[in-house]
């Protein structure tokens, strides 16, 4: 189901970004629109690596007999991790807003604010912090026990914001760095999504997130020089 959903947000994402490059700014929306395609962006790019807890989860509601409950509370987990995605996602509507400005009215000075964030991201993927984050989000075992003792109508959804908030620790610094590439690069969303699967459900998940911090950190030292490295924060002429 998880897939099957991803690879329709998939769908949708290419074609709501087919001619539309990589640019500055907010891909022209308003906020609820913005977190109307965030939103499905991040369905389509996290929901994957959602899997394995969602598998347990639907293991741990063996004992609820009605097979319409269990498929209806998992729809609420699922809803609950989005809305996580979709909260943080004014955070990167007000980003994108910033940058797109910074890209016109200060040009020389935004490929080294762009470098700023990307180095930041990288070095991000080396601290405790995502670490501790990570852990979380690759020991659904745990998570569920810590989460067992959550009570009534809107628990579910509670189980998947509460999972989402680690998510979202663990990878806010990949979306700024896709943020600073523009909203619409598909390659660098692509990317961006098979380290997250990697980084979560491989067993040398903690290795990825060092080898791609470490990239981050070498990619932001040829932005200064090569400005449209980032799209997000260069106006191309003519735009």
């Amino acid at each position: 189901m998880l897939l099957g959903c991803s690879a329709v947000a998939w769908y949708l994402t290419v074609l709501g970004a087919r001619g539309m490059p990589p640019g500055p700014g907010t891909m022209g929306l308003a906020l609820g629109g913005f977190l109307a395609a965030w939103t499905l962006m991040m369905a389509a790019m996290m929901l994957p690596a959602l899997a394995p807890l969602t598998t347990m989860y639907l293991r741990s509601l063996r004992a609820t007999p009605s097979a319409a409950v269990r498929a209806f509370r998992t729809v609420a987990l699922v809803v609950g991790y989005l809305v996580s995605w979709a909260l943080f996602g004014a955070l990167a509507f007000a980003a994108a807003l910033l940058a797109g400005q910074l890209a016109t009215t200060a040009p020389a000075v935004s490929p080294w604010v762009g470098a700023g964030v990307v180095a930041a991201a990288g070095v991000y993927e080396l601290t405790p912090l995502k670490d501790f984050c990570l852990r979380h989000c690759r020991s659904p075992l745990a998570f569920l026990l810590h989460v067992s003792g959550y009570k009534g109508t809107f628990r579910d959804v509670r189980v998947g914001i509460y999972h989402g908030v680690y998510c979202v620790g663990c990878c806010w610094g990949l979306m700024a760095v896709l943020t600073a590439v523009g909203l619409t690069n598909l390659v660098w969303m692509a990317a961006i999504a098979a380290t997250v699967l990697l980084e979560k459900t491989w067993s040398r998940g903690r290795a990825v997130s060092r080898i791609v911090g470490v990239a981050l950190i070498a990619f932001a030292f040829l932005v200064p020089g090569n400005p449209a490295l980032l799209p997000g924060l260069y106006a191309s002429v003519g735009m």
